[in-house]
């Protein structure tokens, strides 16, 4: 079964640190570019951050620079967000999003072209 699995949202206080995992399977994983794309109550998608498919390149929305770290893992299938110093702005449904195909070198910032999508994992920042 073609999916992704995230995990590891939760309430965190302003400052304060957590880790996503999503977890994908029913396809080779290590041939596509990945990306966290996340949702704000009541806005729309903001594509976050992406990687390359063997881990050699990273990006990020100028919003999140220096404070998250994306990374992956090939032999687990398992892609990672590391998000410290949080604040309330990035209160947010986060998603982990397949790129459209194999084999691209370019990390898309538009949300629409990913083409598998998790369930999501909620992220509240509040005191």
């Amino acid at each position: 079964q073609v999916q992704l699995v995230e995990s590891g949202g939760g309430l965190a206080q302003p400052g304060g640190s957590l880790r996503l995992s999503c977890a994908a399977s029913g396809f080779t994983f290590s041939n596509y570019i990945m990306s966290w794309v996340r949702q704000a109550p009541g806005k729309g998608l903001e594509w976050v951050s992406g990687i390359y498919s063997d881990g050699s390149a990273t990006y990020y929305v100028d919003s999140v620079k220096g404070r998250f770290t994306i990374s992956r893992d090939n032999a687990k299938n398992t892609l990672y967000l590391q998000m410290n110093s949080l604040q309330p702005e990035d209160t947010a449904l986060y998603y982990c999003a397949k790129d459209n195909a194999p084999g691209h070198v370019v990390v898309s910032t538009n949300p629409y072209e990913y083409d598998l999508w998790g369930q999501g994992t909620q992220v509240t920042v509040s005191s």
